[in-house]
Order: C-alpha cells, then structure tokens, then sequence
C-alpha cells in the first residue's frame, strides 16, 4: 500500500504560491496609477502594502527558502518599490510610511510561517 500523501501542501505548491504572490505585489507596487478604490478608504493602501508583503514572506517561508533571505529581500524590496514609485512612475509617489507598512507585513509574514510551523510541530509530536 502506498504511503499517506501529507496533508500539508508540497514545498512545490508553496513556490508555485510564491510565485502568484511575487506577481500579485509587483502589479500592485509597480502600476502606472495606485487603484482608485484605495484612496476611498483611509489607511487601505498601507493595510493592502502590509498584506502583499506578509503573502510573499509567509509563502516563501513555507516554500523553505532561508528566513535572512527572504526577510532581507522583503525589508530591501520596501524601500526600493517606494523609491522607484517616487523616481520612475509618473503618477506615482514614494511614501515612507508605505514602506513601514511592507516592514511591517513582513514582520508578520515571519510570524505567520513561524507560528504555523511551530503549531504543525506541536501536533507531530502529540
């Protein structure tokens, strides 16, 4: 008889996670105009930074890439994205507090992935 797939998802389908996540946050940072919709609600562009960063964090650490790695790119990614939004995309600005936003959503994608693994731990030893 075959062995029990696990229930929890490959590393394969958290790179492939990774992967949407990276392209869901550079369409989002890099567009020529911020959406609309999100200068109608106050703080929902810093809530949408702090969210696609925590994705791409949470996603690559599952995927098991090196937490300085990933946490270095995304730390080095926020203020590069809002530099280039200031600079190179009319239309555009750079907003130091966006930027705290993304430190922040990779802060708690750390968490997440930390706090998931620990939990997942827990419950083999059990």
């Amino acid at each position: 008889m075959p062995p029990a797939r696990s229930r929890r998802p490959s590393r394969r389908r958290w790179t492939v996670a990774t992967a949407v996540a990276l392209v869901v946050q550079v369409l989002v940072l890099y567009a020529p105009h911020a959406p609309a919709a999100a200068a109608d609600v106050p703080g929902a562009d810093k809530v949408t930074h702090a969210v696609i960063f925590a994705a791409v964090t949470f996603t690559a650490l599952r995927a098991g890439l090196a937490p300085a790695l990933v946490t270095g790119f995304g730390v080095a990614h926020a203020v590069v994205s809002e530099v280039v939004q200031h600079t190179l995309l009319p239309g555009r600005t750079g907003d130091p507090l966006d930027a705290v936003a993304d430190v922040l959503g990779v802060l708690a994608g750390v968490a997440l992935a930390r706090a998931l693994t620990a939990r997942q731990r827990r419950r083999a030893t059990t």
